[in-house]
Order: structure tokens, then sequence, then C-alpha cells
């Protein structure tokens, strides 16, 4: 995960990960969209990692990559990690004012 200086008081957050080459699509669901697997769809790179760049407010947020409409995976460079209350933790970026 990657942030820097965004538009107004936003911080341009991309979510990258590296995906196993049999998942066709994936996106990044969190607070930030309502945990929809649609909304932010990441984009497979040159380098073979997928990204979504999100323009975040500060504050803290839950997410995890979703692959293939229903494999929910964690983000390696997460901030830290929270329980999700199902069995399982979320990612979590922390997003300061810049």
């Amino acid at each position: 995960m990657k942030k820097k200086k965004g538009r107004g008081n936003k911080t341009a957050v991309t979510f990258e990960m590296r995906q196993a080459d049999s998942e066709a699509e994936v996106a990044v669901a969190g607070d930030f969209n309502e945990w929809s697997i649609s909304a932010n769809p990441l984009k497979k790179q040159k380098n073979g990692t997928w990204a979504a760049t999100v323009n975040l407010a500060p504050g803290t947020y839950r997410y995890r990559f979703v692959a293939d409409g229903s494999k929910w995976l964690n983000d390696p460079t997460a901030d830290r990690y929270e329980p999700s209350g199902m069995g399982e933790d979320n990612s979590v970026v922390v997003v300061e004012a810049m």
C-alpha cells in the first residue's frame, strides 16, 4: 500500500497485491465503499501486481481484497489488523491529514 497527497484534504491510497494467475478479478472492499466487491476493482499492472487507487479523507478504514468475488484476503502491507467479528481479521489503513 502506498499513500501520497491527493486532492484537497484527501490522500491517494494505492492498494496493491500480488495475486495468483488463476484469479481473473480482484477488488478492494472496505468501510470506504460500503464493502462493495465491485466499486474498486484492481487492475493488473505490467509488473504482475494488481492495484487500485482510492482517495480517502483522514481516518481509519477497515478493508480486504476480494478475488473472483468470493475469496477474501488480507493485505500483508496493511498498517495493522483488527478482528472482523466474523472469525477473521480485517486489514486496516490509517490515513493522516497531509
